[in-house]
């Protein structure tokens, strides 16, 4: 089990709350940068201000169903069951907004990868179809998780395989949609005269972000295996980085 799970969550506000500040500050950045675009820009303004807005308010939700549950643990209901006893029940129904909350912030970080190796393939539907199955279907194992969880007060092997299963599509999403973008610009650019150095800082920032975004992943999906209380800290850190890669995205490609 590893770290006790009262500690475990008590550990994942405080580190929630700590990128969810990082987060809220590159959002204000990304923010101003986008209204200040010229024209030329309106097009990816209209789509990216809203996706960002939508990831802050998700984050921001999360964050705040944390705190409620934080205050029940250890101050409302602290002489009653006790904060372990209080974060082992697995069908509050806070638990299960809080699952929902996150399970949506995920699909839609997905959505938005599958969106942007879209735009890099020059809009072809061989790249949307494939990619909004995968989404699709992730998400609907992902609220099958949550279905799942308020059935039962503990985590059934089907709950742990479908949590085994969304993880590892979620990561596989970002790394193929990465790794094709990543070729696509390669195979376009290598023959020209100026070769990648144009499009240098752009690849370097898909990578970068990609990375970021897989080692959250694999660090959620190795914490689950093992089975120790550690994944929770890791789970509750995720929606604000979601966020974080987004704006960095954004805020790098302008910079460079």
């Amino acid at each position: 089990m590893g770290i006790p799970l009262d500690k475990a969550f008590l550990l994942a506000l405080f580190l929630e709350t700590l990128f969810y500040g990082v987060f809220f500050t590159l959002y204000c950045l990304t923010l101003f940068i986008l209204l200040k675009k010229t024209k030329t820009g309106a097009i990816h303004r209209q789509l990216l201000i809203p996706v960002a807005t939508l990831l802050l308010c998700i984050a921001t939700a999360h964050m705040i169903v944390d705190f409620v549950r934080a205050l029940e643990a250890f101050v409302f209901k602290a002489n009653t069951i006790g904060a372990n006893a209080y974060y082992s029940d697995f069908t509050l129904p806070l638990v299960l907004v809080k699952t929902a909350i996150y399970i949506t912030q995920m699909t839609l970080a997905d959505g938005v990868v599958v969106w942007r190796c879209y735009v890099f393939h020059n809009r072809s539907s061989l790249v949307v179809i494939p990619g909004c199955i995968a989404v699709l279907t992730n998400g609907a194992i992902g609220y099958y998780i949550v279905w799942s969880i308020s059935r039962t007060a503990a985590l059934s092997t089907t709950s742990g395989e479908c949590i085994t299963t969304f993880i590892t599509l979620n990561m596989v999403i970002g790394v193929i949609c990465t790794t094709s973008i990543a070729w696509r610009i390669y195979r376009t650019r290598r023959f020209m005269s100026d070769g990648l150095d144009v499009f240098l800082p752009v690849f370097i920032v898909i990578i970068e972000s990609a990375a970021l975004y897989a080692t959250s992943a694999i660090a959620l999906l190795v914490t689950f295996l093992v089975g120790t209380n550690g994944h929770y800290t890791v789970l509750d850190v995720i929606p604000p980085i979601v966020g974080i890669v987004f704006c960095l995205v954004i805020l790098q490609i302008h910079f460079t």
